[in-house]
């Protein structure tokens, strides 16, 4: 059984910066983050897989955070990071981690098989 742990959100004030959490308990090919608001589906985030040309990890953003967020990983202890920057009021929502063995689409959370709690990001002056 795969487990994934999230941590991290709260709410600061926008501009401001937070960073969430997501382990996995066993390594898997994808990883990503994707988020969701009442009524709404939810949205990939960002996502990290393994590339091969070059080798090493590839990264993928949805239009509304790329150059403002930052998705890593630590292969040696199955986790990922988000550091999210410059937050504005339009990226409150409820965030979610999950994994899969594969995703041929890496912001497609119907790709993703395994998902973490959730955690609440709350950006309002």
């Amino acid at each position: 059984q795969v487990e994934v742990v999230q941590s991290g959100g709260g709410s600061v004030a926008p501009g401001r910066s937070l960073t969430l959490t997501c382990t996995s308990s066993t390594r898997l090919g994808c990883m990503g983050w994707f988020r969701q608001t009442p009524g709404q589906e939810r949205e990939g985030v960002a996502s990290i897989r393994p590339g091969v040309h070059p080798a090493g990890y590839r990264s993928y953003y949805g239009v509304s955070v790329k150059g403002r967020f930052t998705i890593s990983r630590d292969a040696a202890t199955n986790t990922m990071y988000l550091q999210m920057n410059g937050l504005t009021p339009e990226d409150s929502a409820m965030y979610y981690c999950a994994a899969a063995r594969y995703c041929r689409d890496a912001l497609e959370p119907r790709d993703y098989n395994y998902w973490g709690q959730g955690t609440q990001v709350a950006v309002s002056s």
